[in-house]
Protein backbone atom coordinates (compact mmCIF):
# COMPACT_ATOMS: atom_id res chain seq x y z
CA UNK A 1 0.00 0.00 0.00
CA UNK A 2 1.41 3.37 -0.97
CA UNK A 3 1.40 6.05 1.71
CA UNK A 4 -0.15 9.20 0.26
CA UNK A 5 1.51 12.60 0.66
CA UNK A 6 -0.61 14.44 3.28
CA UNK A 7 -0.14 17.70 1.38
CA UNK A 8 -1.41 16.15 -1.85
CA UNK A 9 -4.90 16.76 -3.11
CA UNK A 10 -7.41 14.15 -4.13
CA UNK A 11 -9.00 14.07 -7.58
CA UNK A 12 -11.84 16.37 -6.43
CA UNK A 13 -9.40 19.03 -5.20
CA UNK A 14 -9.89 18.37 -1.48
CA UNK A 15 -6.91 17.40 0.67
CA UNK A 16 -6.09 13.69 0.44
CA UNK A 17 -7.09 11.66 3.49
CA UNK A 18 -4.62 9.21 5.07
CA UNK A 19 -5.45 5.60 4.38
CA UNK A 20 -4.74 4.25 7.87
CA UNK A 21 -4.86 5.63 11.42
CA UNK A 22 -1.07 5.36 11.62
CA UNK A 23 -0.79 7.97 8.86
CA UNK A 24 -2.73 10.60 10.80
CA UNK A 25 -0.65 13.19 12.71
CA UNK A 26 -2.52 12.48 15.94
CA UNK A 27 -2.24 8.67 15.86
CA UNK A 28 -1.54 7.34 19.31
CA UNK A 29 2.09 6.58 19.96
CA UNK A 30 3.36 7.35 16.50
CA UNK A 31 4.91 10.66 17.34
CA UNK A 32 2.65 12.40 14.83
CA UNK A 33 5.08 11.79 12.00
CA UNK A 34 7.62 14.10 13.67
CA UNK A 35 11.17 12.87 13.85
CA UNK A 36 12.06 11.39 17.19
CA UNK A 37 14.86 12.83 19.25
CA UNK A 38 18.40 11.54 18.79
CA UNK A 39 18.50 7.88 19.82
CA UNK A 40 14.73 7.59 20.30
CA UNK A 41 12.47 5.55 18.06
CA UNK A 42 8.81 6.11 17.42
CA UNK A 43 6.35 3.33 18.20
CA UNK A 44 6.06 2.56 14.47
CA UNK A 45 9.83 2.14 14.21
CA UNK A 46 9.90 -0.10 17.27
CA UNK A 47 7.06 -2.23 15.90
CA UNK A 48 8.81 -2.48 12.53
CA UNK A 49 11.87 -3.93 14.29
CA UNK A 50 9.90 -6.78 15.88
CA UNK A 51 10.31 -10.16 14.17
CA UNK A 52 7.20 -11.41 12.42
CA UNK A 53 6.95 -15.20 12.41
CA UNK A 54 6.29 -16.61 8.95
CA UNK A 55 4.50 -19.71 10.21
CA UNK A 56 2.62 -20.82 13.27
CA UNK A 57 5.15 -22.26 15.78
CA UNK A 58 3.07 -25.44 16.03
CA UNK A 59 3.46 -25.92 12.27
CA UNK A 60 7.22 -25.37 12.43
CA UNK A 61 7.51 -27.87 15.29
CA UNK A 62 5.40 -30.47 13.46
CA UNK A 63 7.44 -30.09 10.28
CA UNK A 64 10.71 -30.45 12.19
CA UNK A 65 9.43 -33.58 13.96
CA UNK A 66 8.32 -35.12 10.66
CA UNK A 67 11.61 -34.25 8.96
CA UNK A 68 13.53 -36.02 11.74
CA UNK A 69 11.73 -39.36 11.30
CA UNK A 70 12.63 -41.38 8.17
CA UNK A 71 9.43 -43.45 8.35
CA UNK A 72 7.25 -40.35 8.42
CA UNK A 73 9.18 -38.82 5.50
CA UNK A 74 8.62 -42.01 3.47
CA UNK A 75 4.91 -42.04 4.39
CA UNK A 76 4.64 -38.37 3.36
CA UNK A 77 6.25 -39.07 -0.02
CA UNK A 78 3.99 -42.06 -0.70
CA UNK A 79 0.88 -40.13 0.38
CA UNK A 80 1.87 -37.14 -1.75
CA UNK A 81 2.34 -39.37 -4.81
CA UNK A 82 -0.81 -41.42 -4.17
CA UNK A 83 -2.82 -38.20 -4.01
CA UNK A 84 -1.62 -36.94 -7.40
CA UNK A 85 -2.91 -37.27 -10.94
CA UNK A 86 0.38 -38.97 -11.90
CA UNK A 87 -0.69 -41.83 -9.65
CA UNK A 88 -4.00 -42.08 -11.52
CA UNK A 89 -2.31 -41.97 -14.95
CA UNK A 90 0.24 -44.59 -13.91
CA UNK A 91 -2.52 -46.94 -12.77
CA UNK A 92 -4.53 -46.45 -15.95
CA UNK A 93 -1.45 -47.37 -17.97
CA UNK A 94 -0.51 -50.36 -15.78
CA UNK A 95 -4.05 -51.75 -15.73
CA UNK A 96 -4.44 -51.32 -19.49
CA UNK A 97 -1.13 -53.08 -20.18
CA UNK A 98 -1.97 -55.80 -17.67
CA UNK A 99 -5.41 -56.50 -19.14
CA UNK A 100 -4.35 -56.25 -22.78
CA UNK A 101 -0.92 -57.89 -22.87
CA UNK A 102 -0.04 -59.78 -19.69
CA UNK A 103 -3.02 -61.97 -18.83
CA UNK A 104 -6.00 -63.10 -20.84
CA UNK A 105 -8.11 -63.44 -17.72
CA UNK A 106 -6.54 -60.77 -15.47
CA UNK A 107 -9.33 -60.41 -12.97
CA UNK A 108 -8.29 -62.78 -10.15
CA UNK A 109 -4.64 -61.61 -10.01
CA UNK A 110 -5.47 -57.98 -10.75
CA UNK A 111 -8.17 -57.99 -8.07
CA UNK A 112 -5.67 -59.34 -5.53
CA UNK A 113 -3.09 -56.67 -6.45
CA UNK A 114 -5.61 -53.84 -6.37
CA UNK A 115 -7.00 -55.06 -3.03
CA UNK A 116 -3.54 -55.17 -1.47
CA UNK A 117 -2.76 -51.73 -2.85
CA UNK A 118 -6.02 -50.38 -1.40
CA UNK A 119 -5.13 -51.79 2.00
CA UNK A 120 -1.73 -50.08 1.99
CA UNK A 121 -3.04 -46.80 0.57
CA UNK A 122 -5.82 -46.65 3.16
CA UNK A 123 -3.14 -47.13 5.82
CA UNK A 124 -1.21 -44.16 4.42
CA UNK A 125 -4.39 -42.11 4.35
CA UNK A 126 -4.97 -42.96 8.02
CA UNK A 127 -1.36 -42.01 8.83
CA UNK A 128 -1.98 -38.68 7.13
CA UNK A 129 -5.23 -38.15 9.04
CA UNK A 130 -3.53 -38.98 12.33
CA UNK A 131 -0.74 -36.54 11.49
CA UNK A 132 -3.27 -33.83 10.60
CA UNK A 133 -5.19 -34.47 13.81
CA UNK A 134 -2.01 -34.22 15.90
CA UNK A 135 -1.04 -31.01 14.11
CA UNK A 136 -4.50 -29.49 14.63
CA UNK A 137 -4.31 -30.35 18.33
CA UNK A 138 -0.82 -28.82 18.65
CA UNK A 139 -1.98 -25.69 16.83
CA UNK A 140 -5.11 -25.42 18.99
CA UNK A 141 -3.00 -25.83 22.15
CA UNK A 142 -0.58 -23.14 20.95
CA UNK A 143 -3.39 -20.77 20.00
CA UNK A 144 -5.07 -21.34 23.37
CA UNK A 145 -1.86 -20.53 25.27
CA UNK A 146 -1.32 -17.40 23.19
CA UNK A 147 -4.91 -16.23 23.67
CA UNK A 148 -4.74 -16.84 27.41
CA UNK A 149 -1.49 -14.85 27.60
CA UNK A 150 -3.05 -12.04 25.58
CA UNK A 151 -6.14 -12.07 27.83
CA UNK A 152 -3.94 -11.92 30.93
CA UNK A 153 -1.92 -9.03 29.47
CA UNK A 154 -5.08 -7.16 28.46
CA UNK A 155 -6.54 -7.67 31.94
CA UNK A 156 -3.36 -6.33 33.56
CA UNK A 157 -3.37 -3.33 31.22
CA UNK A 158 -7.03 -2.63 31.93
CA UNK A 159 -6.41 -2.78 35.68
CA UNK A 160 -3.43 -0.45 35.35
CA UNK A 161 -5.45 2.02 33.26
CA UNK A 162 -8.22 1.90 35.86
CA UNK A 163 -5.72 2.51 38.66
CA UNK A 164 -4.13 5.44 36.81
CA UNK A 165 -7.52 6.91 35.93
CA UNK A 166 -8.64 6.69 39.56
CA UNK A 167 -5.39 8.26 40.75
CA UNK A 168 -5.69 11.07 38.19
CA UNK A 169 -9.32 11.65 39.17
CA UNK A 170 -8.36 11.86 42.85
CA UNK A 171 -5.57 14.37 42.12
CA UNK A 172 -7.85 16.56 40.01
CA UNK A 173 -10.63 16.49 42.59
CA UNK A 174 -8.18 17.18 45.45
CA UNK A 175 -7.03 20.42 43.76
CA UNK A 176 -10.27 22.21 42.72
CA UNK A 177 -8.36 25.44 41.91
CA UNK A 178 -7.06 23.96 38.71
Amino acid sequence: MVNPDPSAESSDGSPAQPETPEQTPHAAGTGGGKPAGHGHKTLDEKLADLPIPLHNPALVEAQARRAADIQLRIADKITAFAGSMNFVYLHIAIFAVWMLFIERKPWPTLTLIVSLEAIFLSTFVMIGQNRQSAFQQAKADHDFREQELELKTNTQLTREIDRLTTELHQRVMADPAR
